[in-house]
């Protein structure tokens, strides 16, 4: 039943003037509806995953040998046994998750996954720690690889839909003062999966002229404003509800077929950070702390050794022929050393594949008139003092390999942000000093989102937006975001 004042304002509406049911843009498929039909075939997709992972290293494995009875049961009720597993990881919840969260879930998934696994062999075999055992492992890590890959085509295939208009929830937000305004001004870019259609006042705050969707009720006609225009969400700006007033929100929720959220008013953060605990009859964010020192310090630093070790084991025949590349086609030494600042302004000489000719740092005072990045940046799209060689270096990133060097003597990490020039940080702005608070990386989050393409101040707040979210699997996020960002040249010059 209605609360009186509810009944009072609902028989003051005038019937006549009630707005037409909202068919504008109203999808043919509900939007949840949707998501559910992808995360079906999402379902199949990663079954199909382990499955080939399991072809492929027992192909590896045994060759064209004849399969038997046990191998097929395996290819049947491995994919059962996976998919039950990512869901219980809620990685079929797809319209809730953020890429990152999505990779830290299936990395948990995995190693769950593995381990179960090691259980398994260990109890059905009298000599675990055998050869079946490293197949095993190189089976749920191919896995891994094939199942990121069609889940980054899923991305892609999102978003595509988004783009023109399709799989976005029919949005209202709940409260009309700034951050309801800024809120719905956000959910204005398609790619967060929202389509904002008007804002629901409450408590007398009303919207500033310039907001871009329209008030379209009160909050006590919220459930009427969701009927009339076949709302899907609903987005509640935290700051624009008090208790009672929330209260009153979640019982017409309640009654209402629509996704929920709540703004937390927290930015720069990971979700992968935040937990829900009640404290009385409230919720509380409980933020996990992040600090790079003492233990995490040390995780950090052995996992920046170990990746790099392997990189230059591995690695070493391209080190040999990109070196003899260098030395053939300019004159000049095969390494550039550069003067750089690191951590806590500490500086080191940074090492690089020799991209330009002999002699380029003098050249630098003719070319300032035609740099084309902003604050103490340097950078031209065709510098004539890069060699046709280093061109090709630059646009996939191999000139950065020898800094894993400078990763092995401790004045870089292999993620962290980009490491500065001196000049650079005599012009810096009081904010800009904060991304020295960490070692510098190879690679960073700018690598992975625009590159050369972002402006310094788009740099700097994407550093610091690590440096206050860092994790060992936020830095297994970046590197593997990074490899298609490198493969596809994006944003190098």
């Amino acid at each position: 039943m209605l609360k009186d004042h509810e009944l009072a304002v609902a028989s003051e509406r005038d019937t006549d003037a009630r707005p037409e049911r909202d068919t504008d843009a109203r999808p043919e498929e509900n939007t949840a509806c949707h998501y559910r039909r992808l995360a079906r075939w999402t379902v199949l997709t990663d079954a199909l995953s382990v499955d080939a992972a399991i072809i492929l290293t027992r192909f590896m494995q045994h060759g064209f040998d004849p399969v038997g009875r046990r191998f097929v049961a395996v290819l049947i009720f491995a994919p059962v046994a996976w998919v039950a597993l990512l869901a219980a990881f809620q990685l079929y919840s797809i319209s809730r998750l953020s890429p990152a969260e999505e990779f830290r879930r299936l990395l948990e998934a995995t190693v769950t996954a593995l381990a179960l696994g090691f259980v398994l062999v260990f109890m059905s075999s009298n000599r675990p720690g055998g050869p079946s055992d490293l197949w095993l492992a190189l089976t749920w890590v191919v896995a891994l690889a094939i199942l990121m890959i069609s889940r980054k085509l899923w991305h892609r295939y999102r978003w595509r839909l988004r783009a023109r208009g399709d799989l976005l929830f029919r949005t209202l937000v709940v409260g009309a003062n700034d951050e309801a305004v800024k809120l719905a001004d956000v959910l204005q870019n398609r790619s967060f999966g929202f389509r904002p259609i008007g804002l629901v006042e409450t408590e007398g705050v009303w919207a500033p002229p310039l907001a871009k969707v329209p008030v379209l009720g009160s909050i006590d006609e919220l459930s009427y404003l969701i009927e009339t225009h076949d709302a899907e969400c609903v987005f509640v700006a935290s700051s624009a509800v008090g208790i009672e007033l929330m209260k009153r929100v979640a019982k017409q929720l309640r009654r209402q077929n629509v996704e929920v959220r709540i703004s937390a008013n927290l930015t720069e953060i990971l979700s992968s950070r935040l937990s829900v605990q009640p404290v009385g009859e409230l919720l509380a964010l409980s933020l996990k702390p992040v600090r790079l020192s003492g233990p995490q310090a040390i995780a950090k630093r052995v996992f920046d050794l170990v990746g790099s070790g392997l990189v230059l084991v591995l690695g070493s025949p391209i080190w040999l022929t990109l070196a003899v590349v260098v030395k053939a086609t300019s004159r000049g030494p095969i390494l550039y050393r550069q003067l750089r600042v690191g951590h806590n302004g500490h500086r080191f000489t940074m090492f690089k594949f020799r991209t330009m000719v002999d002699g380029a740092d003098a050249m630098l005072a003719q070319l300032l008139d035609h740099n084309e990045a902003d604050g103490p940046l340097f950078k031209m799209r065709v510098d004539p003092r890069v060699t046709r060689f280093g061109r090709w270096l630059r646009r996939f990133s191999l000139d950065e390999l020898p800094q894993l060097l400078n990763v092995i003597r401790g004045e870089m990490s292999l993620v962290g942000p980009r490491p500065a020039l001196p000049i650079e940080v005599e012009n810096y702005e009081d904010w800009h000093h904060d991304r020295l608070e960490v070692p510098p990386g190879i690679t960073g989050l700018w690598q992975v989102r625009g590159r050369s393409e972002l402006g310094f101040d788009d740099y700097v707040r994407l550093d610091l937006f690590y440096i206050e979210n860092w994790s060992i699997l936020y830095d297994l996020f970046i590197l593997a975001k990074t490899v298609p960002s490198v493969l596809l040249g994006k944003g190098a010059f």
